[in-house]
């Protein structure tokens, strides 16, 4: 089992939000589990270019996140963590997520699970939750939970944590299905086979991904 923490708050490990992460990471399993602090990687914007579409996981910008995107499709399970900025994710995770739209055309996170974890000042996080929620759902990937928390993280968050790192180690070692989150994947799946058969000839490498996978 292969659990990745992926944290982009800039304070790395003194941040309260790494501290809460930590907890369910640690419950879930640290003997085989990785951590990066996007901080410490370079990310750029992406350019739309589609390249990714054409030639799977061909990216022109040279930076770090093809390597980032290599770990979570070797990991079982993902726990993204990050403080609220303005009711969503920091801009490092943002940018992330939207140089991985290769994920979502082909649903690369397929048969993993994701836990978000979250804190700020306010403690309303409830829509920076229910985005990472969606992220994992647009390539694939089960929620287990979410977990937010206002700074500073009290006792009663830390235990909460562990138990959501008990329920992440759970669902992999049971391959857990959730009926109705795998119905929601399906939507999507359904959504893009379209958009995948109107452009094979653009997007050569995610339709003949699919036609591996006999998705079409």
């Amino acid at each position: 089992m292969r659990v990745l923490l992926i944290s982009s708050s800039p304070r790395k490990n003194k941040s309260q939000t790494f501290t809460l992460a930590s907890e369910v990471l640690g419950v879930c399993n640290p003997e085989n589990s990785e951590v990066i602090h996007l901080c410490d990687c370079e990310i750029k914007f992406c350019k739309h270019c589609e390249r990714c579409h054409m030639k799977i996981m061909d990216c022109p910008i040279k930076d770090g996140v093809k390597y980032i995107m290599n770990r979570m499709l070797l990991a079982d399970g993902i726990i993204l963590a990050s403080p609220n900025y303005i009711n969503c994710v920091t801009a490092s995770m943002k940018a992330l997520f939207d140089r991985s739209s290769h994920f979502i055309h082909c649903k690369r996170l397929l048969g993993k699970y994701i836990v978000a974890v979250v804190t700020s000042g306010s403690g309303f996080d409830k829509p920076v939750v229910s985005y990472i929620k969606h992220y994992a759902f647009t390539c694939g990937a089960q929620f287990v939970a979410g977990i937010s928390s206002r700074v500073p993280v009290d006792e009663k968050k830390m235990k909460e944590a562990q138990k959501i790192g008990e329920r992440m180690r759970n669902a992999i070692e049971q391959k857990a299905v959730f009926k109705n989150q795998v119905k929601v994947i399906e939507q999507g799946k359904n959504h893009f086979r379209d958009l995948i058969i109107a452009r094979k000839k653009l997007w050569k490498g995610e339709y003949e991904y699919w036609k591996k996978q006999n998705w079409l």
